[in-house]
């Protein structure tokens, strides 16, 4: 956000000192103002010109555009600092797979479902693309209308509709406006028509320039024609100019507060390469774009460039954690063995997934570490063997085993012999790495 200073505030103020705000002064009210403590609506006597002054300079220094529409609707952009440290990054980056309506009917259907398919859980969440760019490659809009009522009925992912004609977008658009799709790509030479179309169908807009001047004087162009919901989209020659323009889109909207590029970014992947093309879509959803749309649609090319994603935007000051508790892991009975690690995200879904490779039913004891791993929380004083033996005992997992016996993680084997001590079980010093899990459980584990 744009801040204000309480002088700045106070300009706009009635200056009478009335106290209807319940302030004794109006410079007290623009201080509690500028420090985000009341709202500007307090003051009954603000001025129509002063409200309009005050929310201009206090809206977001970027927008936040929203693509598709119900449940599936995406939030682009809407960002407020350069780096997640600082606060935290507020919307994923949308990934689209590029179909083209040059494919045959068959082909398209294919490729369709092998897109809806591009869904994977980790760390107990569900992460996938989230929509499908229908680009028109072919002189038919008939084709390219067809392109689009196939995706439409085949696929609840987001539309995005690349086409340099306006026609044949809005013959696409009186199919699926319902879905708000984003059309693509306001030029120079078209701004009005793909204007016209955003404002009667609702849609955000794509504006393409080969510089980034020209794309703030497209913006501003394109704003007085009464379309505000604007995605950039930048011409980048290779990986260096993409990264040196998104960043550099970037520090206007939030550092220099340069309205005219306060939109949210979205880049074209290209690459012959596979694992090219999976490179460049990663550091793009790293720096800064909003909508990363690309080809490739193998599962090996998809889950790098989600997992990065899933992984940038997190809070980093709130820790990833599960639900301290008792879990199983298949159908464990008396005999199983009773395995104990932290409530850290991916520590905990881990250790499961490598139980559930070794095909031997467990228990898991999972402690309260405030989210750290095993090293994190065992040097904070949160993994002790006071905290697993309450634990354990709080679960009461050792009067349903017959066997008594506690794995623990090699990383914390200095434990065993206090944990012993308080729990009067026997302790067995499993692998350092989850990794080792399973041979360990085939190998060496017996009730």
């Amino acid at each position: 956000m744009a801040k204000l200073t309480g002088i700045e505030i106070y300009k706009h103020l009635p200056k009478t000192n009335c106290g209807d705000c319940n302030f004794p002064t109006c410079m007290a009210f623009a201080m509690q103002v500028a420090a985000k403590k009341v709202g500007l609506e307090q003051c009954p006597h603000v001025s129509a010109e002063a409200k309009a002054a005050l929310s201009e300079a206090q809206a977001p220094p970027m927008r936040t555009v929203t693509l598709g529409a119900g449940d599936r609707a995406l939030k682009l952009g809407g960002e407020t600092v350069l780096f997640r440290h600082e606060e935290k990054f507020h919307h994923p980056t949308v990934i689209a797979i590029r179909v083209r309506d040059a494919l045959s009917e068959s082909e398209l259907v294919q490729r369709i479902e092998k897109i809806n398919q591009l869904q994977f859980v980790r760390v107990g969440q569900l992460i996938g693309v989230n929509a499908i760019a229908v680009e028109q490659t072919t002189s038919d809009a008939n084709k390219f209308a067809q392109a689009v009522k196939l995706a439409a009925e085949k696929t609840p992912l987001a539309l995005v509709l690349s086409s340099p004609d306006p026609q044949a977008l809005k013959a696409a658009l009186d199919i699926c406006a319902e879905r708000r799709p984003l059309l693509c790509a306001a030029t120079k030479e078209n701004l009005k028509e793909f204007a016209t179309l955003a404002k009667e169908f609702k849609s955000p807009l794509a504006v393409h320039a080969a510089t980034l001047e020209e794309l703030a004087e497209l913006t501003q162009q394109i704003k007085a024609l009464g379309v505000e919901d604007l995605v950039l989209y930048p011409e980048i020659n290779g990986l260096a100019d993409g990264l040196a323009k998104l960043t550099q889109l970037r520090r206007l909207a939030l550092e220099k507060n340069f309205r005219a590029v306060g939109y949210p970014v979205m880049v074209s992947v290209t690459a012959s390469d596979p694992f090219l093309e999976t490179a460049y879509a990663t550091t793009f959803v790293c720096k800064y774009a909003s909508l990363v749309v690309m080809d490739g649609a193998e599962r090996s090319q998809l889950l790098p460039i989600l997992t990065v994603r899933q992984n940038i935007f997190t809070d980093p000051q709130v820790p990833n954690a599960v639900e301290a508790k008792l879990y199983k892991v298949g159908e464990p009975g008396p005999n199983s063995p009773v395995l104990v690690t932290t409530n850290f995200a991916l520590t905990y879904f881990t250790v499961e997934g490598e139980v559930e490779n070794s095909r031997v039913p467990a228990y898991i004891a999972v402690v309260d570490t405030g989210g750290l791993g095993v090293l994190n929380a065992y040097a904070d004083d949160k993994l002790t063997a006071e905290a697993i033996v309450k634990s354990v005992k709080s679960y009461g997992i050792m009067d349903q085993v017959a066997h008594k016996k506690l794995v623990i993680p090699g990383l914390v084997a200095v434990l065993k012999g206090e944990i012993e001590d308080l729990g009067g079980w026997e302790v067995l010093v499993g692998p350092e790495e989850a990794a080792g899990i399973p041979a360990y459980l085939k190998n060496e584990w017996k009730a």
